[in-house]
């Protein structure tokens, strides 16, 4: 017989690690899981320490947090631990963020830390404690499937997390649990007032936690000091337009704060970190159709080589809070692309192409992919734009501004 975890035997049997990050949502699946009989042991870990970030509201994992979620863990009467994995995390997610800023990407931190941080290194601790599940507070539906439990879109799509669980594995897959997948955020709050929780009212935690006050280029001058490069900002038409201070303070689709005046408005349209340029252009430049991915990771049923060589319909989206559009996903050779059916503006390497069920209103998640490339328009498919700038013909950079 199972119970409410999907898990054979009693909850009072039963040890569940909860990853009490705390704030309202981790906290409340603690209290939920107390109040049915289960073995609770609550774990946080430090990620960070950084200052203006312990003390601000939205974060997570650092400060206050930490206090917030041992006195959660007194309310309820579970053992409470605190790991400092500042170390890894500031290696595995943080270095790994600035880096990817300085080759010109855009990256998900968020992705980052539940795929090499919660979802590895605390899971396997949680396996070392005896325990029959980790449980989190992530808005996101687990269910068991015919081939192995499944990841859906939670109720509350306004809360919805599943495009920053894509990496997840079948194999972790198996051991976590969300109980909160079906439930609304108010809800969520209701339940933690009712529990007496201290957290009731707390705010929610941001995208990234570690940037203390918004700027992520103060973030990554501190890790990777020296390493912002000054550069030009070229037009799509060859022009030479300005200069600036380092790619970093840009990011593909940004119109506003570019640093040079024209007619037109412009739009950074790519960054090019080997030359350190900053390529402007028309709002046109920036869709995209044809995407590249590196380290896929697939939660479908059928595997993944005969999906996708056979060309797989998904429902692709590209940013957390990004519409659904019809896509195919496609493996030749190794490589692996996504053709979006309408296309995406502002794609940039580095992002996540998240992949959702074309059946059933794409609630179903079946993985996805990091962005090595994007095709925007003819301009970057010329062999002549690779070539240094004084040595690109003009045709190369007209082709981009028909």
């Amino acid at each position: 017989m199972l119970n409410s975890l999907h898990l054979p035997g009693r909850p009072a049997e039963t040890r569940v690690v909860v990853a009490m990050s705390g704030g309202v949502d981790s906290s409340v699946v603690a209290a939920l899981l107390a109040s049915e009989g289960y073995d609770v042991v609550g774990i946080t870990l430090q990620l960070y320490d950084h200052g203006q970030a312990v003390g601000r509201k939205g974060t997570c994992c650092a400060g206050q947090d930490i206090q917030d979620a041992r006195l959660v863990a007194e309310r309820l009467g579970i053992p409470h631990y605190v790991l400092d994995y500042e170390a890894r995390f500031k290696q595995a997610v943080m270095g790994e963020f600035a880096d990817s800023y300085l080759n010109g990407e855009t990256p998900v931190p968020c992705v980052a830390c539940n795929q090499k941080i919660k979802f590895h290194d605390l899971l396997e601790t949680a396996e070392g404690l005896g325990a029959a599940a980790l449980a989190t507070g992530h808005y996101v539906k687990s269910l068991p499937g015919r081939a192995g439990w499944e990841l859906h879109r939670a109720q509350d799509k306004e809360r919805d997390q599943s495009y920053f669980l894509f990496a997840t594995t079948p194999k972790q897959l198996s051991f976590l649990r969300f109980p909160l997948g079906d439930r609304p955020k108010e809800e969520t709050r209701k339940l933690a007032r009712a529990f007496g929780l201290t957290v009731a009212e707390k705010s929610d935690s941001q995208d990234i936690c570690f940037v203390p006050t918004g700027r992520y280029t103060q973030v990554i001058e501190r890790l990777r000091p020296g390493a912002a490069e000054p550069g030009t900002i070229v037009h799509v038409d060859g022009r030479v337009l300005g200069r600036h201070s380092g790619i970093i303070n840009y990011t593909i689709g940004q119109r506003r704060g570019i640093g040079v005046a024209a007619p037109e408005p412009l739009y950074v349209i790519a960054l090019d970190a080997a030359r350190r340029e900053v390529v402007v252009g028309p709002r046109e430049a920036l869709r995209a159709r044809t995407l590249t991915l590196r380290d896929v990771n697939w939660l479908g049923d059928e595997a993944f080589e005969a999906a996708a060589g056979q060309g797989v319909e998904v429902l692709a989206r590209i940013r957390s809070t990004g519409p659904l559009q019809p896509a195919t996903v496609s493996l030749v050779d190794d490589t692996v692309t996504v053709e979006l059916a309408e296309g995406e503006e502002g794609v940039s390497p580095g992002q996540a192409c998240v992949f959702y069920a074309a059946t059933g209103g794409g609630e179903r998640l079946l993985g996805g992919g990091w962005i090595k490339s994007a095709e925007r328009g003819a301009w970057m498919a010329r062999d002549d734009f690779a070539a240094p700038l004084e040595q690109r013909p003009a045709e190369a950079f007209l082709a981009g501004s028909r």
